[in-house]
């Protein structure tokens, strides 16, 4: 079933989404596989970021939640976290800037002592049917919020990682099928994928894991708030299994990824597309 025709504002907001997306709120089971960890993710506001953040709370982590400005979206995630009785921390803020990468790292370190899973999900697109139609301030801050903030949040993190830590960070299959309206989103998202493979051997002497997650369509805030409402009505459609995935269905993978029960899973794309394989 397609969702109706819609348009919102960039960056988007969960509550105006018709149907609202399932994070997993009433369906997630956890089962104690993160007890005691101190995670961070990336634009957990909302979209897959929230439903990780939901998951990761109920299998015992706590959880720093980055995002931009949606303060409304982060505390309904701080909510779900805190429900779970683990700790919530609210960082908003522009990953665009290295400095504040190194201060959503810094605060987690003051608030956990330490980082053991970081999770770099964060993202932005928008869409243009002319390259034209890009401009360098687009292309520079997709690069910076998608890509280099990755970097800068890696770098920083590291010091603060112990052996058993992981790395997760959020390609896409546009990686290696990119959609071309969606240009500079996908040359970030094939970087991604990229940067965890190289990471997972870089850091492997260290006992620190790297891996990317491959999502295809999933029903999130960045869809009505970056696409035609023409194409929102039939976004997904397409997939093998014929609908957008929602973000509780995302969720599982990096749940897994994060625990020591994928101490040997290192440099992997995982991908969580509805049928579509990835290469």
């Amino acid at each position: 079933m397609n969702q109706p025709a819609q348009r919102q504002e960039p960056p988007g907001r969960t509550g105006e989404m018709n149907p609202r997306p399932d994070h997993g709120e009433e369906s997630y089971r956890g089962s104690g596989r993160l007890a005691g960890k101190a995670a961070v993710i990336t634009g957990a506001d909302s979209g897959i970021g929230r439903a990780v953040a939901i998951a990761f709370a109920r299998e015992g982590a706590d959880v720093l939640i980055s995002y931009l400005d949606e303060h409304d979206d982060a505390q309904e995630t701080a909510r779900w976290v805190e429900q779970a009785g683990r700790k919530a921390v609210l960082i908003p803020g522009d990953l665009a800037s290295a400095e504040h990468c190194r201060l959503v790292i810094n605060t987690a370190v003051a608030e956990f002592g330490r980082v053991d899973v970081l999770v770099s999900n964060a993202a932005q697109q928008m869409t243009h049917d002319k390259l034209e139609d890009i401009s360098d301030a687009e292309w520079d801050r997709t690069l910076a919020v998608n890509l280099s903030a990755f970097f800068y949040l890696t770098k920083a993190a590291l010091p603060h990682m112990n052996a058993g830590a992981s790395i997760i960070g959020t390609s896409s299959v546009n990686s290696d099928a990119p959609t071309p309206a969606l240009l500079p989103y996908d040359v970030t998202k094939a970087g991604i994928a990229n940067m965890t493979a190289g990471l997972a051997q870089l850091l492997a002497p260290r006992g620190i894991r790297a891996n990317s997650v491959a999502p295809g369509p999933v029903w999130t805030p960045l869809i009505p708030s970056t696409m035609p409402a023409e194409h929102v009505e039939s976004f997904g459609s397409s997939s093998a299994l014929g609908r957008p995935g929602q973000p509780a269905e995302v969720a599982p993978v990096y749940v897994m990824l994060a625990s020591d029960e994928a101490s040997y899973v290192s440099g992997a794309r995982i991908a969580v597309t509805g049928g579509k394989p990835i290469l």
